[in-house]
C-alpha cells in the first residue's frame, strides 16, 4: 500500500512511523522547515510504544502537493494537519485529486467534530473516513514524535455508513507499527467521546498551563470539568447524537478513573499551540459546543467562558 500523509506534526509523524514500520510506502507533505529536518535527520518516534527510527532519505517529503509527479499513486491520503487549515488542504487536494487512486480513501486524523465538512465540499462521502485518537502525542523536534500516553485504540470508520473493509488494511498496518488501531461502525459515538475528552481537558489545561493530571488534583478544577461535561452531554443529546455513556455521571466515572490517569502527564495540544503562538483548534472543539448550544437554546456558560479565554490568549500573540 502507498500512503500520502498531509501534516507531519506530532500525530502525523507518529502514525507515519507505524505505517513505515509495517512495510508500507510513505510520502509526506509539510512546510519547508519540516521537510529539511526530515530530509536531514529522518524520523524518530519514541515514548509509550516501541521506538521507530526511519533513516534520512527513506521517505519522500514534499512542500506542496503539486510537487508530486504522476497520477493514481496513493491508496490512502491521511489528513493530519491542524483543523485551522482544513479548507486550504481540502481545496489543494481536490486540485491534485489525480494523485489518489480511483478507489482511494481520505482518512481524517484531526481533533474535533465536523472536521469532514471542508472535504465534503469537494469529495464524495464514500471517499471520506474519520479517525478517533485518544493518544497523547507531542513533538519535541521537527523530525520526531513522542507518545506520552494512550487511553484507547485509534478507531477508523465512516460517518455515512459505508463499508469498513477498506479500512481494515490501514488499521492492521497502524497496529503492526505499534499503535493499537481498530475499525468501528460507531465512529460518530467515538468522535463525541473524543469531544468530551478534548473539550474538557484541552482548553482548561491551556488556560491554567498544566498537564491533564494536575487538573484532577483539586475540587475547583474538577468542578469546572464536571460542568463542561454536563453541558456537552446536554447539547449532544438535544442534537440527536450519542456516545458510549448514557449520562454525564457514567462518563465522569471513566473519565476520572481511567482516561485521565492514562494520559496524566500530557500537556494538551491547545497548550502546545499557545506556547508556540499559533492559532489553536478551539473552533472545531469547544466552539462546536457553543454554537450548538446557541442553535438549540441550551445554555453552555462553562464552555462559552473557556472558548473566550482561549481566544483572548490567542489575541495576545
Amino acid at each position: 500500500m502507498k500512503v500520502l500523509l498531509i501534516g507531519a506534526g506530532a500525530v502525523g509523524l507518529g502514525i507515519g512511523a507505524s505505517l513505515y514500520d509495517a512495510g508500507w510506502s510513505l510520502d509526506l507533505v509539510d512546510r519547508k522547515e519540516t521537510k529539511e529536518a526530515i530530509d536531514k535527520k529522518g524520523i524518530i518516534r519514541k515514548g509509550y510504544f516501541k521506538e521507530i527510527m526511519i533513516p534520512a532519505g527513506n521517505v519522500n517529503v514534499y512542500e506542496k502537493l503539486n510537487d508530486i509527479k504522476g497520477k493514481d499513486i496513493y491508496d490512502y491520503v491521511l489528513i493530519c494537519t491542524k483543523t485551522t487549515i482544513s479548507a486550504e488542504v481540502a481545496k489543494d487536494l481536490w486540485q491534485n485529486k489525480h494523485l489518489l487512486k480511483k478507489e482511494g480513501k481520505i482518512v481524517i486524523f484531526q481533533n474535533g467534530f465536523g472536521t469532514d465538512e471542508a472535504f465534503l465540499s469537494y469529495f464524495d462521502k464514500k471517499q471520506i473516513y474519520s479517525a478517533r485518537i485518544i493518544t497523547a502525542f507531542s513533538r519535541p523536534d521537527l523530525h520526531s514524535s513522542e507518545i506520552k500516553g494512550h487511553a484507547a485504540p485509534i478507531l477508523l470508520g465512516s460517518l455515512y455508513n459505508y463499508s469498513l473493509e477498506c479500512m481494515l488494511p490501514l488499521a492492521a498496518a497502524i497496529s503492526k507499527g505499534g499503535i493499537p488501531c481498530e475499525v468501528t461502525e460507531e465512529i460518530q459515538k467515538a468522535l463525541w467521546a473524543k469531544m468530551l475528552y478534548n473539550c474538557t481537558l484541552n482548553p482548561l489545561g491551556a488556560i491554567l498551563n498544566v498537564n491533564y493530571g494536575k487538573l484532577t488534583e483539586n475540587n475547583y478544577s474538577v468542578y469546572i470539568m464536571d460542568k463542561i461535561i454536563e453541558e456537552i452531554f446536554a447539547v449532544m443529546t438535544a442534537a440527536g447524537y450519542s456516545t458510549y455513556w448514557q449520562d454525564p455521571e457514567s462518563y465522569k466515572k471513566e473519565f476520572y478513573g481511567e482516561l485521565v490517569p492514562s494520559t496524566c502527564d500530557h500537556r494538551s495540544s491547545t497548550l502546545q499551540d499557545i506556547e508556540r503562538k499559533i492559532t489553536t483548534e478551539i473552533e472545531t472543539l469547544t466552539n462546536v459546543v457553543v454554537r450548538m448550544g446557541q442553535e438549540l437554546n441550551i445554555p453552555v456558560p462553562f464552555n462559552h467562558m473557556t472558548y473566550h479565554l482561549i481566544k483572548t490568549m490567542e489575541s495576545f500573540y
